[in-house]
């Protein structure tokens, strides 16, 4: 093999000798240097790894390695399009092997939302194609992506539905059972939420909608490195990824498609992964993509037994201090690294505001909605109408120490100290 190129499990041979501490442990420490601000010396604590996370040293130096020296258009013939085209392979391998798939059942895309609209507006283009009626169905606190994607299978013609999820983080099977009845083509039920942390029963919704014969997907961005994911274990027919939560790069994400399941394109041109996500491939963005994802899986057991450690550090210095403090998603299956938390009388635009002024990155709810901070569709359906709480989310990650955790609500609290209550409608 020549240098440049990755063997077929990754080894840190060739130009990635650098590489060689891949499966080391990931580095301790704050996001950012320490900063001053109005002449008081704060240290930066970054808690919002469920919006993005920082790239890993690992995927930076083995994306650079690639645009560096093999950057050829992986569909040339010459020796860079050859070698460009062997590390698009190899790390198609790398994300199918560590995820228990098949490489050809990997497909990569540009992120996640595209990997949540392809595998639900691509297999509503199959399933017309072969001249039925698409018919999505979605649990209520899923990600815009697939809510809006599922919405938009109706506005082309077909139709669409939720399943309600209970504040206890149980999804309404009955309610699952008559859409599936009624002709559902397609369910979406994320495995993992990623506004308070509720993993939601995936097993149970793919053997009943395998047992309709309907198709099965799941929003897996936020449970990779957390909870095992393996399509193996089970045996949903789509699956969504992203490299940018788990240290990986933005932009780049994974469709898995169990070999059998019809889906099909929504863009056209070339015949790039084959057809069904055609232009130009990014090469290095799968490369880096394909080790965020190994070494999320092989760290993940460790890795959650931490995190989960110091959101429980973490809850219990809040719940110690803030009167009337509620815990969303407090239920026995959630993930690790999601503290999401309800502050009566208090506006959450200006908390958010005094965490930052403190050096803490958290998020009123999710990030993915262009930074508008408005009521979150998740607490909504889980509890209704919350008035006058200010919903807060800490979510915790690699860099996260007890230090970071302590301080932070430390510092949650100074910020609440010198803030005034707001009055809840009557």
């Amino acid at each position: 093999m020549r240098d440049g190129t990755f063997g077929s499990r990754f080894t840190g041979r060739g130009s990635f000798g650098k590489l060689s501490n891949i499966r080391g442990a990931p580095p301790r420490r704050n996001i950012g240097p320490n900063t001053t601000v109005h002449g008081e010396h704060i240290t930066l604590i970054y808690l919002d790894h469920a919006a993005t996370t920082p790239i890993r040293s690992e995927v930076r130096e083995g994306m650079i390695a690639v645009l560096d020296g093999d950057f050829g258009n992986p569909s040339s013939a010459h020796g860079w399009g050859r070698r460009a085209a062997a590390h698009l392979e190899e790390a198609r391998e790398r994300v199918a092997d560590t995820i228990e798939a098949d490489r050809s059942e990997i497909y990569f895309v540009r992120g996640g939302t595209e990997s949540d609209n392809l595998a639900i507006l691509g297999h509503a283009a199959a399933v017309r194609h072969q001249g039925g009626t698409p018919f999505a169905v979605a649990s209520t606190i899923e990600h815009k992506a697939v809510l809006g994607a599922a919405a938009e299978v109706a506005n082309q013609g077909g139709r669409w539905s939720t399943v309600p999820v209970y504040a206890d983080g149980t999804l309404d099977m009955d309610a699952l059972d008559t859409a599936l009845t009624s002709g559902a083509t397609i369910v979406s039920v994320m495995t993992v939420n990623n506004e308070v942390g509720i993993q939601l029963p995936i097993e149970d919704v793919v053997e009943r909608t395998s047992a309709h014969r309907a198709v099965s997907h799941t929003d897996a961005v936020q449970a990779l490195g957390k909870v095992p994911v393996s399509v193996r274990d089970l045996p949903v027919d789509l699956l969504s990824l992203t490299g940018h939560k788990i240290y990986g790069a933005k932009g780049t994400g994974v469709l898995f498609v169990r070999r059998g399941v019809d889906i099909a394109p929504l863009i056209f041109g070339g015949g790039q992964e084959r057809a069904l996500r055609p232009g130009t491939e990014d090469v290095a963005g799968a490369v880096g993509m394909s080790i965020a994802v190994d070494l999320a899986v092989q760290e993940q057991e460790s890795e959650s037994a931490r995190l989960r450690g110091l959101r429980d550090l973490l809850q219990s210095r809040l719940e110690g201090e803030i009167p009337g403090l509620r815990i969303h998603g407090d239920v026995p299956d959630r993930a690790p690294h999601i503290l999401n938390v309800g502050i009566l009388n208090v506006d959450p635009e200006a908390l958010l505001a005094g965490l930052d002024l403190e050096g803490i990155a958290a998020s009123a709810g999710s990030a993915c909605e262009s930074g508008a901070q408005t009521a979150s569709h998740v607490l909504e359906a889980l509890y209704g109408r919350l008035e006058g709480v200010a919903a807060l989310r800490f979510s915790l990650g690699h860099s996260t120490t007890e230090d970071d955790v302590i301080h932070a609500a430390e510092g949650t609290l100074k910020v609440l100290e010198r803030m005034p209550s707001v009055e809840t409608p009557a």
